[in-house]
């Protein structure tokens, strides 16, 4: 890779981590699913009069809609509202390679190998440390919010494999119009419209930065750079740098928000990182059939895509992190 673009890289999972530091700040003047709501708003209002019509079926772009903006983003800002640290939640949240995994073997038909496998149960360690660690110190009922999210991540992840979109922005913009109503007709429900109606009422010009960054720094403009990389580069040589995102976050959360960083923290970090890092980057064996192994089960024409240079789309590392 070039230099700027190794540069792109990290900037934006520089900002992938750093944007749970500012759902922290955000959910002090937002209720949390009120809070989503705003972010996919923003986020997909202005934009979809300058990326064009849907180039996939509607049918992916509400599957992911919903297991991505509703349950996965909903649960996860809901878990950091009921106290899960936001160094922790991108920490965790890392666990959905091995979701993604999973459900890619249950309903794709892939087989892990021995790494991959060996990956798995790195990372599944990794969560039962950090479990063992927030129950020490924080609520359970946030971290299985979290961990919950992630498992929701895994289904978007897989929809998104399955609907191989052609064009990453274009998708995650329409991606980003399903999620309002649902969102905003729970907060509605769950969180009550005097308290929504007291947020609007109070929204002051950090609540409007907050946002714009989780809308169009987060979304927008690193699913953009994220994909223009994985246009120009194979997957495998972008995808490694997703696992700086929980480097960032940790490291912001202690800097600006004071989050200690206990050993069995360090350790959880540890486990899940160089788990995810195996569960992600080992190769799936070919999936098989009942009358026997095929050499290649994908179509032709997402085969095709899948050629040097360009990213493959059945590969569970090619998914960005959308944090």
């Amino acid at each position: 890779m070039r230099p700027a673009h190794i540069g792109l890289a990290v900037l934006v999972t520089g900002i992938w981590g750093v944007n749970f530091v500012v759902i922290e700040v955000g959910l002090d003047h937002f209720p949390p699913l009120l809070f989503s709501a705003l972010r996919f708003f923003a986020a997909a209002l202005p934009a979809v009069f300058f990326v064009g019509r849907p180039k996939v079926a509607w049918k992916w772009i509400v599957g992911v809609g919903l297991a991505l903006g509703v349950a996965k983003f909903g649960l996860l800002f809901t878990g950091m509202y009921e106290g899960m640290p936001a160094g922790l939640s991108s920490l965790v949240l890392q666990v959905q390679a091995v979701f993604t995994a999973l459900i890619a073997i249950a309903f794709l038909g892939e087989r892990p190998g021995r790494l991959r496998l060996l990956g798995m149960a790195v990372a599944l360690a990794g969560i039962a440390v950090a479990a063992v660690d927030e129950g020490a110190s924080g609520p359970v009922l946030g971290f299985a919010m979290v961990v919950t999210a992630a498992a929701f991540w895994g289904v978007s992840n897989v929809l998104t494999r399955k609907a191989a979109p052609p064009d990453a922005l274009n998708f995650m913009v329409w991606v980003s119009t399903v999620p309002v109503l649902p969102l905003l007709g729970l907060s509605l429900l769950v969180e009550g419209p005097e308290k929504d109606l007291d947020a609007l009422r109070g929204l002051d010009w950090t609540g409007i930065g907050v946002i714009v960054f989780v809308a169009w720094v987060v979304t927008v403009f690193g699913f953009g750079a994220w994909g223009f990389l994985l246009g120009r580069y194979p997957a495998s040589s972008v995808a490694p740098f997703t696992l700086l995102v929980p480097v960032f976050g940790m490291s912001s959360a202690a800097l600006l928000l004071g989050e200690g960083i206990g050993p069995l923290r360090w350790c959880a970090a540890a486990l899940l990182v160089g788990g995810v890092a195996l569960t992600s980057f080992a190769r799936p064996s070919a999936p098989v059939r009942r009358d026997g192994p095929v050499r290649d089960p994908r179509p032709a024409a997402v085969a095709a895509a899948a050629s040097p240079g360009r990213p493959d789309p059945l590969r569970t590392s090619d998914a960005a992190p959308r944090p």
